[in-house]
């Protein structure tokens, strides 16, 4: 087992993707304390009884800040995007020097801004991270143990890291069975407003599309599996997409606008009836997508058949990625990565 250097780790967001890193720890042989921050005592009842965390603590106690930080190895934001700013401000006074910070968002350059505000010169103790899996199930109910095997996991870490901190959520990753690779936040935006947020955009504004036709429904009824495989995606949470889109919005217009360009360029091919220019847009495509396809069974071969995941689920926060760009970790058992999704705090 790789060595876990932490004893308690607290959970803000017990769902799918910070239940399924405690399963995974324990099944790695961890034997500590997790401790879950929820927003209901009926969901943090249910991940006691699923045997996901140790001790429960809800989040609209006052004194929830402090109970949570207490003799706190490692906090885990696992929240939406947008509540990692409220959740920093209310841990920043009550951190230990040796209490490292993580999230699981999957939209960095905004965590790195929100960490510089809220924590000031503890700032170094923030780790950020995104972990690339998910499912189309959501909550703690959802959570697999080995849901992270063979997947990605993406550290951004700042110049104040230091080393040992960034060895450690490394380390934590990579027992959870993650691949564990490192970008700049500005480079991981960018990365996947192509790979991930900008997909999103395109199922979520073609259903709208099609809804607003007279006769949706009509046309709906004869939609086949190239309509599923395409709108999957769509069925993904809006508050979090929602809080993605805007988190990351200077990278994902400049996708959107690149999009543009080509799709007005495809429809000038089909006006023209350019045959020709149609079919070696449309053979590149299709090449590039089929090796995609190839390393990713290859990939998943490897790792042992990993079941797919869903890109974003309605379940996730994080969200999916084949061609991450990656820097090796000084950590040991860092590898290349694989791919693809991720939590909501409703629970």
């Amino acid at each position: 087992m790789q060595t876990i250097s932490f004893n308690k780790i607290v959970i803000f967001g017990v769902g799918l993707i910070g239940g399924s890193l405690a399963l995974a720890l324990r099944r790695a042989g961890w034997t500590g304390t997790v401790v879950g921050v929820g927003r209901t005592a009926t969901s943090l009842a249910r991940a006691r009884e699923l045997g996901v965390i140790d001790e429960a603590l809800a989040l609209n106690d006052p004194d929830v800040f402090r109970a949570a930080a207490t003799g706190a190895d490692c906090i885990i934001c696992a929240a939406p995007v947008a509540q990692t700013l409220p959740l920093l401000q209310g841990l920043a006074p009550w951190l230990a020097p040796h209490t490292i910070v993580t999230d699981v968002g999957s939209t960095k350059s905004d965590a790195v801004a929100a960490a510089r505000l809220a924590l000031g010169a503890k700032v170094g103790q923030f780790v950020p991270a995104h972990p690339i899996a998910g499912r189309e199930a959501s909550g703690v109910d959802a959570a697999l143990a080995d849901l992270y095997v063979g997947r990605n996991v993406v550290l951004c870490p700042l110049p104040e890291n230091a080393a040992a901190s960034i060895a450690s959520v490394a380390a934590m990753w990579t027992a959870a069975g993650a691949n564990v690779a490192q970008m700049g936040a500005a480079e991981h935006d960018a990365v996947f407003a192509t790979v991930s947020h900008l997909p999103h955009m395109l199922a979520f504004s073609f259903l709208e599309h099609i809804l607003r036709s007279a006769d949706s429904a009509h046309r709906l009824n004869y939609a086949g599996s190239g309509f599923r495989d395409f709108t999957r995606i769509a069925a993904a949470s809006p508050e979090m997409w929602r809080d993605i889109s805007l988190a990351n919005r200077v990278a994902l217009l400049e996708e959107i606008d690149g999009y543009r360009t080509v799709l007005d360029e495809l429809r000038g091919l089909i006006a023209a009836g350019d045959e020709g220019a149609m079919n070696a847009l449309f053979a590149r495509a299709s090449a590039a997508r089929s090796s995609w396809g190839e390393r990713q069974a290859a990939s998943g071969a490897a790792a042992g058949g990993i079941a797919s995941s869903s890109a974003d689920s309605g379940a996730g926060f994080a969200s999916g990625s084949s061609a991450v760009s990656t820097e090796p970790l000084s950590a040991a058992g860092v590898t290349k990565p694989r791919s693809d999704t991720g939590d909501k705090f409703s629970e």
